[in-house]
């Protein structure tokens, strides 16, 4: 095996890349249960799973996620050089990161039963992070501005 095999850079970008997915499966998930807690929000039972369920999503994938994709990234940007295309998608990162503590709000509400928001907003703001996710991967892949 080469020397490429044990480039720390390379398992920095595969971390990240894991991280990244776990993340993004955390941001598209947690919309949508938030939809159906809200359409069965007067059942209390169904309700108290929810809030279990969005709690351990919340605090034990995504938070460690987030933070993970920004240490390993940071990492990556300094190896790489702060190039055009990825400040772009650094910016996107960044919106990412508002949209996830815009979710742990609504996490916060809804822990509280005072979630004013319709399950349809939560359907509508669950294509959100694929959007951004489409701009980050065009950064990544196609390199404008290089």
């Amino acid at each position: 095996m080469g020397l490429e095999f044990y480039s720390i850079y390379n398992w920095v970008k595969i971390l990240h890349i894991s991280f990244v997915v776990a993340w993004m499966a955390g941001l598209l998930y947690l919309p949508r249960l938030f939809v159906y807690h809200k359409e069965n929000e007067n059942e209390n039972k169904t309700v108290t799973i929810f809030k279990v369920m969005e709690k351990r999503l919340y605090f034990y994938i995504m938070n460690p996620a987030a933070v993970l994709v920004w240490f390993s990234g940071i990492y990556l940007g300094h190896v790489l050089g702060f190039d055009t295309w990825l400040i772009v998608k650094i910016g996107v990162v960044i919106v990412m990161t508002v949209y996830h503590i815009l979710l742990g709000i609504h996490l916060n509400n809804f822990r509280k039963n005072k979630q004013s928001h319709s399950s349809r907003y939560f359907r509508i703001i669950n294509e959100v992070p694929f959007f951004l996710l489409f701009i980050i991967l065009i950064m990544v892949v196609m390199k404008p501005f290089y």
